[in-house]
């Protein structure tokens, strides 16, 4: 349980990835070493990092403002003049130690930057691990929608440290579940049935869980790396969560909810609408209702907001020829991608959510 095998990577975990790390910098001879963080990871986790790093080894920090907010064309404006004016060039490595923000928009910077540029990810959140991290998605977002502009290209290496993960406050913790439960829903009934148990009972998930995790997501991603076909299963709760994101990060009434609370609320909805549109029984659209509101409290949401939620669906990455795509689920493991629903529906889901 040291590595999985991606499709032109390595995904490490604990002391091999570093070991890696180390063969990758010392083989590739780098002209120059960046470490991308955020104000979060430069004080909690960079010093645990350095540790890591082979004694010799010379680098620049790069440092971000940390939060969704930030993730967009103008920070990554402000790391390419970082690049240029302290002698980056094509020979150069960026390592992306972080959560989501800083490995999608590292990965975006990386592989722009005098069109390409080797990088690393090393997550620090459960969310960046399980998701962010892996599958070579990179981007950031661009007005009103999430991950608008951005390419598919694979890191040289992704590494996984548990340590990191003491690192984090419960809410960051936390946000990583949906997308473990989510990997569950969509591919495994069992691992769904037994993650649902063990998110209640611990605090941080064990390593093999989150190797099970990683596990599913790049058996997925590994025969359709540019999401032509079945990696849109990874979507489920995603195009009424990223739009519920959008919502509240927008929005000067409201705090901003985490990637893991917004595509719970996701899950909730479009596990309604399966009951609907697909042949997901309601008996198990209600359980998943259960599981995720055991574990992330319910927020209000009014009509109104409601309505802008629905009217950003159209933002969505996912569509084509003016439509809306929702993944949706037969039953627990089994989805389905390129559903069409009616606004009617989602407005059920949301009923369902609140109910």
């Amino acid at each position: 349980m040291n590595q999985i095998k991606a499709k032109n990577y390595h995904i490490n975990f604990e002391g091999k990835g570093f070991d890696e790390l180390d063969k990758i910098i010392k083989q590739n001879s780098y002209s120059s070493i960046f470490i991308l963080v955020d104000s979060i990871t430069l004080k909690e986790c960079l010093p645990l990092f350095k540790k890591k790093l082979p004694q010799d080894t010379i680098y620049e920090t790069i440092e971000i403002q940390e939060g969704e907010e930030n993730k967009n064309l103008n920070s990554c404006e402000k790391v390419w003049y970082f690049l240029s004016n302290h002698g980056g060039d094509r020979r150069s490595l960026l390592i992306n130690l972080g959560g989501g923000v800083v490995t999608d928009m590292g990965g975006f910077i990386a592989s722009t930057f005098k069109r390409g540029i080797d990088f690393i990810n090393i997550p620090t959140t459960l969310l960046s691990m399980v998701d962010a991290s892996v599958g070579g998605k990179t981007g950031i977002n661009f007005g009103k929608s999430k991950n608008q502009i951005g390419v598919i290209n694979d890191p040289k290496v992704v590494i996984i440290e548990p340590l990191f993960l003491n690192t984090l406050p419960l809410r960051e913790l936390k946000s990583g579940f949906s997308e473990m439960l989510k990997h569950g829903l969509i591919y495994d009934k069992k691992y769904w049935s037994d993650i649902s148990l063990q998110l209640n009972e611990n605090k941080i998930p064990r390593i093999n869980e989150i190797y099970n995790s990683i596990r599913i997501k790049n058996e997925i991603v590994f025969d359709d790396p540019y999401e032509k076909n079945n990696r849109k299963i990874l979507n489920f709760g995603h195009t009424i969560g990223h739009a519920i994101e959008s919502f509240f990060l927008e929005s000067e009434n409201y705090d901003h909810l985490t990637h893991g609370e917004s595509i719970a609320i996701g899950m909730i909805v479009e596990a309604h609408m399966s009951s609907n549109l697909c042949e997901l029984k309601i008996t198990e659209a209600k359980l998943i209702k259960e599981v995720l509101l055991s574990i992330f409290k319910k927020i209000k949401i009014s009509t109104d907001d409601r309505k802008q939620i629905i009217s950003l669906l159209k933002y969505d990455k996912k569509n084509s020829h003016g439509e809306i795509n929702f993944v949706l689920l037969n039953s627990i493991g089994l989805p389905v991608i390129d559903i069409k629903a009616p606004v009617s529906n989602i407005e059920e889901g949301f009923d369902f959510y609140l109910s």
